[in-house]
């Protein structure tokens, strides 16, 4: 289960189609080593992305 305070790297490591997820919602960022460390939830508010759309996306 994916949860907003993972980091990307952690949902990237878990789910191994998320960066296809992340990247369909507009984070091209995710290869960058700082986004590694960031939480979903920063991620999503920096993007100025629908956090639980996010979420039910990852944990489909």
């Amino acid at each position: 289960m994916i949860t907003k305070d993972m980091t990307i790297g952690e949902i990237l490591r878990a789910k191994e189609d998320a960066d296809k997820i992340l990247m369909s919602f507009g984070m091209g960022c995710i290869g960058c080593p700082s986004s590694q460390a960031e939480s979903l939830e920063d991620a999503a508010q920096v993007h100025g992305l629908d956090l639980d759309q996010l979420l039910s996306a990852l944990n489909r």
